[in-house]
């Protein structure tokens, strides 16, 4: 049971990173959330690890956060909740607002998420409402200026594997980038301020 990996990152997208240990590379599933504070490539990194194992497949998921590793394992205890639709949880909205969205029954915000119908949201708030008093409330983010090419691909990319249509994630990165300005814009390369703005678009 691997629990933890510690080596260069040899490479990262929205969705999985490859981390080397001692030669080995290891492909870890990670959250978009993750994926905006991992370091640059080549650079050390350590991650949490979750490991699923089934007959036909070993998969890791990784996380700097032991938070968000926490509230993963607590959301796969749910029926019909899978380690990929948790993913796609945690990659839709931060660790700590879906814990208080949780806690405070926000069906509507868990079901703006792609993959998550009325009776999934309903069952999470049910199993979990009460499980997460670890978890703080969510501190607003500070607006940051965002960029016009690597990250509207890569937010792009990422909106495609959440669920979203390819003309709808395109319509709304581009719909994020110009109500920012592009000469703003073009001076940062800011992947998660993007995303958010996308995804508001999106909702």
């Amino acid at each position: 049971m691997i629990a933890y990996l510690r080596g260069t990152l040899l490479s990262k997208s929205p969705n999985r990173s490859v981390v080397d240990c001692n030669g080995v590379g290891y492909d870890v599933s990670t959250s978009v959330q993750c994926y905006t504070a991992l370091p640059e490539q080549g650079s050390a990194v350590a991650l949490h690890i979750h490991t699923e194992v089934r007959e036909d497949l070993i998969a890791l998921f990784g996380f700097l956060d032991p938070a968000e590793k926490l509230l993963f394992e607590k959301l796969i205890t749910i029926s019909g909740v899978g380690p990929k639709l948790a993913i796609t949880l945690l990659s839709g909205i931060r660790a700590d607002a879906l814990a208080a969205a949780i806690r405070g029954a926000d069906h509507a915000l868990l079901t703006r998420i792609p993959g998550i119908g009325k009776k999934t949201a309903e069952r999470i708030v049910l199993e979990l409402k009460d499980k997460l008093d670890s978890f703080a409330a969510p501190t607003p983010a500070t607006p940051q200026a965002t960029a016009l090419t690597p990250a509207a691909d890569d937010v792009l990319s990422a909106l495609v594997n959440l669920g979203y249509s390819r003309p709808a994630a395109q319509k709304a990165v581009e719909g994020a980038l110009k109500s920012h300005g592009d000469t703003e814009l073009t001076l940062h390369n800011d992947f998660e301020q993007l995303f958010r703005l996308s995804m508001r678009l999106l909702r």
